[in-house]
């Protein structure tokens, strides 16, 4: 049987993130689906969308939109309509639904929400928090960090990190070595801590790949003197066996990420740190209580 392709496009006025966002999330509901995105971004004049509808009418398929110009949505429109193409505007739903809760009008700003506010600089200073403690760099800086996570090496810290980087928050991340005395600033951390931990044959293959990308010096800071410990079995179970227990004794929650993708795991630490700041809001209001 032959798989229909499909043709999508995703039309913005901004980065389009939000269409790729949502595109990605429909479309992994679709098993072997032949889908081709065309992405179509920083669309704000009649002459860039005259383009986009060349584009279109050359491949026809689906419109998703987050257009909020009322002359080129009204363009888009009647084009789309012309080619018998279903388009559909995203961000309508939600927008009416707070329109009509606010009772206020809307800006219609294109990219209004990429503006350089204090969302964005608080972004952009977590980034650079995880690049200056990453790794165990710069423990002294952990009283300053959000999260801080630990995890045996190849345990998918670092891009966690960064990853909570984008949504303003500084992670810092300590891998857990054996022998190696943990800084004292884990011993009453400001913030909270979390695990991260890879079922045992798939970090043995990460690391095994690791080990073949690197050479020399490298692979020593890495793997240590003894190499064949860091990709071997028994080792790597002891090891894990540890790092679990450690966690375990000082009360940091776990996560598996083996078969999460990184927005998955990022999400749980999020989680967390809810919880986290919950549980402390609820002890200093408890103490407040009883001192009255």
């Amino acid at each position: 049987m032959t798989t229909k392709r499909l043709n999508l496009h995703l039309l913005s006025d901004a980065t389009g993130d939000t269409l790729n966002a949502v595109a990605r999330a429909a479309t992994a509901q679709f098993d072997g689906a032949s889908i081709h995105i065309q992405r179509w971004s920083l669309i704000r004049s009649r002459m860039q969308l005259d383009r986009v509808l060349e584009g279109i009418e050359a491949e026809p398929g689906p419109v998703l939109s987050t257009l909020i110009d009322k002359a080129l949505r009204h363009q888009l429109e009647e084009a789309c309509a012309q080619m018998n193409v279903r388009l559909l505007h995203v961000l309508d739903p939600v927008l009416q639904i707070l329109q009509e809760e606010l009772g206020t009008p809307l800006m219609s700003r294109p990219g209004r929400q990429y503006v350089l506010d204090a969302d964005y600089f608080r972004r952009i200073d977590a980034m650079h928090f995880v690049l200056s403690h990453d790794d165990g760099q710069a423990t002294r800086g952990f009283a300053e960090a959000d999260v801080i996570l630990v995890g045996v090496s190849r345990s998918s810290k670092t891009p966690t990190a960064f990853y909570l980087a984008n949504r303003g928050v500084k992670a810092a991340n300590l891998p857990l070595v054996q022998g190696v005395e943990l800084p004292s600033e884990l011993d009453e951390p400001a913030c909270p801590v979390v695990g991260l931990f890879v079922d045992i044959g798939p970090l043995i293959e990460i690391r095994r790949h690791r080990l073949q990308l690197l050479g020399g010096t490298e692979i020593t800071r890495i793997a240590g003197q003894n190499q064949h410990r860091y990709v071997d079995e028994e080792s790597v179970r002891a090891e894990l066996l540890w790092a679990r227990r450690l966690c375990t004794a000082r009360g940091w929650p776990v996560i598996n990420v083996t078969s999460r993708s990184i927005e998955e795991t990022a999400a749980s630490v999020l989680r967390y740190i809810d919880v986290w700041h919950q549980r402390r809001s609820a002890a200093a209001a408890a103490e407040g209580s009883a001192g009255q």
